[in-house]
């Protein structure tokens, strides 16, 4: 991905050091104690909606998708702009039929689908505002969704969540480097983003994070 593009500073940092320590630190204490939303929380929701023949967009460190309890040997797709990403999840998940795909969520996918599932998990939060624009890439995995699939994904809320005085500062933080671009970020506005893109969705709210299903894509104009 080019330096001077909107979608870069979301994604430069994940190099070997930040694999290695994501899931001891943020996804431990920093989900937690920060965002007050225990990953195993977060872990109950993403296996609830994780089918076989899964395309999983930003997959981090695999984590997630390592403790799924799908079957091995079950095709999933990774896509992601970085390769470090791409290499680390792919070793992980040795045991799945993975196919890795070096791609950004926010332009055109150059895979083909149908996927019975897919997920933006801890990716919405990530990508450059506003939330127009990250309704590409919403608007992006339903294109290749299958009609009967769905979407799922989790995205720290912005500025007006309900924070604790400490995530207001980390999300602040994590803004002014880059690494997020959600200050604006809200439930209603998430919400009204992927209705405009699926038929039926569904959104809770764990401590600052909000966790959300969608499912009937619409046929809706992919820029």
């Amino acid at each position: 991905m080019d330096r001077d593009d909107p979608a870069y500073a979301g994604q430069r940092d994940y190099g070997r050091l930040l694999l290695a320590l994501y899931d001891p630190v943020v996804v431990g204490p920093v989900a937690r104690f920060v965002w007050r939303s225990p990953s195993s929380a977060l872990l109950e929701r993403f296996r609830a909606h994780v089918r076989p023949n899964h395309l999983d967009v930003g997959p981090g460190t695999g984590y997630f998708l390592d403790k799924s309890g799908l079957p091995d040997g079950s095709p999933i797709t990774i896509l992601d702009p970085n390769t470090n990403v791409l290499k680390h999840v792919s070793r992980r998940l040795g045991r799945y039929d993975v196919t890795a795909v070096e791609a950004d969520v926010l332009k055109p996918l150059p895979v083909a689908g149908p996927f019975a599932s897919a997920a933006l998990h801890l990716v919405i939060h990530c990508l450059p505002g506003p939330m127009e624009r990250k309704r590409l890439a919403v608007a992006n995995v339903a294109s290749v969704l299958a009609p009967d699939g769905v979407l799922f994904g989790a995205s720290v809320l912005g500025i007006p969540g309900p924070h604790s005085g400490l995530a207001r500062q980390v999300l602040k933080v994590f803004n002014k480097q880059g690494g997020f671009d959600n200050l604006a970020d809200t439930e209603e506005s998430l919400r009204s983003m992927l209705a405009s893109v699926f038929e039926h969705v569904e959104l809770e709210t764990l401590g600052s994070i909000a966790v959300f299903s969608a499912s009937g894509p619409r046929a809706v104009a992919v820029a």
